[in-house]
Parts: C-alpha cells; structure tokens; sequence
C-alpha cells in the first residue's frame, strides 16, 4: 500500500506501516476532550442544577449512562451501529473486543446514492489509526447522547428505571439512527451527511428527553 510522503518515515517494526501517531494522538485526544464534557462535566451540572434531595441522584444518572454505555458498546452496540449490514439501519450484533479487530486499520463505509446511478460517489476512507481508537471515538458520542436525555429527567426518574432504559434505548434507537446515517445504512447511501452529530445525537437526544419527560409526567399527574 503506498503511503503519502506527509506519512513516510515510520521504520519500528513493532507499528503497522498505515498509523501515523499523529493522526491516532489527536483522534484519540477528540474523543478524551468529549469524554470529559459528560464526565465530569455533566455529573457535576446535574447534581448543581436540580433540588438538594435530588443532586447525587442526578449525578449518578449520569455517571452511570457513562459506564454502561461503554459496557454495551464494547458488547454489541459498535458493530449495530458501524459493523456488518443487518437490515438498511441496523447492523449486526457482535463484540467488538477481538485483538485483530482493534489493531486493524480502521475503515469508513463508501457511500453510494441508489436513486441515482448507484455508482460509488464517496469511497471507502481508511484513516491512518486503528479501530480501537475508532470505537473509543464513537462510544463517547453514545455516551454523551444518552446523558443528554438524562437531562430532561432529572427529579422525574427513578434510577431503577434509568438503569433500565440506557441499554434498551442505545440498542434500539441510538444504534439504528447511527448506522443509518454513519455506519452505511440507508440514508448514508441517500447521501444524508451528519459531520458534526445534528442528527445522530443531538435531534436524537433531544426528541428521546422530550418524549420521555412527557411520559414521565403524564404518569406523575395521574
């Protein structure tokens, strides 16, 4: 495989001939500075925000969308939302913890438009750092989702029931909208772009916190 001259120079043995320890140091340092806007950033605002009798509860819904999303990701979340093609939005369910799979050149999907010509309009991308700097990237984008749903129930939700929800709506809602639009689902291949999260996790998070606080509320008024 050629390798651009901005790359060249990488003679240890001991590192695949595509990473380039730049590109994997500031991908790695997106993710972290992501990272640190839920935690401690989120756990901190959610426990200042709300009534005294409901501040560590609040900072625990947080704290623990945080850790279970990384939980499920790892498990089987990744590969619904970038792995192999299941159905047009969803992808199949499997772990994405093998030795090979992570130290593996990461790849983005080609993107195709059906209703035109179907020939390929983007090719796939195959950035210089490993796929294990990929799902750390995407599971802090999961995981700050998810604790932005937190935030539109605060005092209203039982930790019980959070504990309950954040697999159940990762798996069956942020998954699906993830590999529609990122991972080479349908409406990637329509040519819907989503650079920055507009719809994969702020519309998304912020019609599933609507909804929710909606339902939380209707069922504290009856």
């Amino acid at each position: 495989m050629s390798v651009p001259v901005a790359y060249q120079g990488n003679t240890s043995a001991a590192v695949a001939d595509w990473l380039n320890k730049g590109d994997n140091a500031w991908q790695m340092t997106a993710a972290t500075l992501v990272g640190l806007q839920s935690v401690p950033g989120l756990v901190i605002l959610y426990g200042g925000i709300v009534k005294k009798k409901w501040a560590v509860n609040s900072a625990f819904m947080a704290l623990y969308a945080f850790a279970a999303v990384w939980l499920c990701w790892v498990t089987w979340a990744y590969n619904m939302s970038f792995g192999d093609k299941l159905l047009p939005f969803w992808g199949k369910a499997k772990p994405a913890l093998g030795h090979k799979f992570l130290l593996k050149q990461a790849e983005i999907p080609a993107s195709t438009h059906y209703y035109r010509s179907g020939d390929v309009e983007t090719a796939m991308a195959t950035p210089y750092y490993p796929m294990a700097t990929m799902v750390y990237f995407q599971c802090v984008f999961a995981a700050i989702t998810l604790i932005l749903i937190a935030g539109s129930l605060l005092g209203r939700m039982n930790i019980r029931a959070w504990m309950a929800f954040v697999p159940l709506w990762l798996t069956f809602s942020y998954t699906i909208s993830a590999f529609s639009i990122w991972g080479g689902g349908f409406l990637f291949q329509w040519g819907v772009m989503d650079y920055s999260g507009g719809y994969v996790i702020h519309l998304s998070s912020g019609v599933a916190g609507f909804t929710a606080a909606y339902w939380v509320f209707l069922r504290r008024t009856r």
